[in-house]
């Protein structure tokens, strides 16, 4: 690898100024790493991390590395959970957090454009003054940045209802590996005008272009919501309770499930007492213009989880009940994490009408290993967040853990899903990718990355 040295520092430093250009062991170390569990080793320290703060700036930086052929990993709010945003072959980090602005809020035609270094809540935020709505809603969407979102192509709870990033991307700035700017799609509803490069560019996880700048479509911020938690006294119940819904023309704009062990693990943390009958959960929310659709939706779900054996059901009687379930949600992760020495947090997609039995085989693999297996995830978009619960420092349960995460992948290909439903591929599922596109599909991702990035330098080691 080519050592970046004084005199391209020098370069890098005349495009973005000398404040921006950080080479200190503890500034490099802190852009070494995302929220995946890929382990903290030296080689993972970039040379050095830059940050641009425009697209000029982006294409110039570009120009210095495709010239010298230094490695660039693009990086957001690195709240990536498959090491999309470790810098593998050391070069430069390219971090996006200083591009924040908000540029055009288009209300005629409902749609916002915004550097990609803008925080998805604060975007949401701002829309949200206005009367308009972007949907998507990563469980990282306090700090996450949408030049991420789009590089992972995220999703959130609401995907049931409204979908993912790749749903409300109209048109990206982009700059290629040569520093060539090039900017895809536009604001027209309607194109057909040659290959659709804006969505190839979405979920391609910084390894074809970096995104500096995207136009995102909006839609009217819903007037009312409401939250209700039902519990069932089995997971089967539970899936089968929102597979019932949405063959009934019942659509909430967000059904959680949460297993048996991710309960407890909740109950612990919040000490909570638990019906020992109850072993899931569905946080269930629903939108509409007024109260009168929230109650006829409401009355609607009451009847379909009655069918299915609910223990209980609640609905949330003010705004402090409802961030109280909320909370229970999006605290999963931690709270399932503090059970065991190591959690192994995978994120796989299955269709709709799959997902009960999807749960039922990662149960039983959960049995048949010997691992507990903390199963949560959006039900009404067939997007699971199973966790192998373990122990590294021990070699034997090390081996078994990651026999047991080969094993989900492989769940989720025998019905019909995929490797991922939001967190992308990177590292930690690169070798799995094969089994999921066959060798004619890698072939041809590495075709268009040849095609991009002549010189690879691109977030080399992800995906493949």
């Amino acid at each position: 690898m080519l050592s970046i040295n004084d005199t391209i520092l020098n370069q890098l430093r005349a495009v973005v100024g000398k404040e921006h250009v950080l080479t200190s062991d503890l500034d490099r170390f802190g852009y070494s790493y995302d929220s995946s569990p890929v382990p903290l080793v030296p080689p993972n320290k970039p040379e050095v991390v830059v940050r641009p703060r425009s697209t000029a700036e982006v294409s110039a930086v570009m120009k210095i590395a495709f010239e010298h052929a230094i490695p660039v990993t693009p990086r957001g709010a690195a709240s990536g959970r498959t090491g999309g945003t470790v810098p593998l072959a050391g070069g430069i980090v390219l971090t996006v957090d200083r591009m924040t602005d908000i540029l055009e809020l288009d209300e005629k035609n409902m749609m916002v454009t915004c550097q990609a270094g803008v925080r998805t809540m604060d975007l949401h935020d701002y829309c949200a003054k206005q009367g308009l709505f972007y949907p998507p809603d990563p469980a990282s969407w306090k700090y996450s940045l949408i030049g991420g979102n789009i590089a992972e192509n995220a999703g959130g709870m609401r995907a049931v209802k409204y979908g993912v990033t790749s749903n409300y991307v109209m048109g990206l700035e982009i700059v290629l590996a040569d520093g060539t700017i090039l900017n895809t799609g536009g604001k027209s509803i309607k194109n057909v005008t040659g290959y659709n490069l804006t969505q190839l560019i979405v979920g391609s996880e910084g390894t074809l272009a970096v995104v500096t700048k995207a136009i995102l479509r909006l839609i009217p911020l819903p007037v009312k919501r409401g939250v209700m938690q039902v519990f069932f006294p089995s997971l089967d119940d539970g899936c089968n309770a929102v597979h019932a819904m949405l063959q009934q023309n019942i659509v909430p704009s967000a059904a959680e499930l949460i297993d048996d062990v991710s309960l407890a693990a909740v109950a612990r943390q919040r000490k909570l007492q638990l019906d020992p009958a109850v072993k899931a959960c569905l946080i269930i929310e629903i939108d509409g213009p007024d109260d009168l659709a929230l109650e006829k939706q409401s009355a609607a779900i009451g009847k379909v989880v009655e069918t299915h054996h609910a223990v209980s059901f609640r609905i949330a009687q003010n705004q402090a009940e409802t961030e109280e379930l909320w909370a229970i949600r999006r605290g999963l992760s931690s709270a399932v994490a503090a059970t065991a020495p190591n959690r192994l947090g995978e994120d796989i997609s299955v269709p709709r009408d799959a997902f009960p039995e999807a749960v039922r085989r990662l149960k039983e693999l959960s049995r048949r290993s010997g691992l507990q297996i903390a199963v949560f995830g959006h039900a009404g978009d067939g997007n699971l967040h199973p966790s192998v619960l373990c122990d590294l420092s021990d070699p034997v349960q090390e081996k078994l853990a990651h026999e047991v995460v080969g094993e989900i992948f492989a769940v989720a290909l025998a019905v019909g899903g995929t490797l991922s439903g939001e967190h992308g591929i990177g590292i930690t599922k690169r070798p799995y990718i094969a089994d999921a596109l066959g060798e004619a599909g890698v072939s041809v991702l590495k075709s268009i990355k040849q095609a991009l990035d002549p010189k690879g330098i691109l977030n080399p080691g992800k995906i493949w």
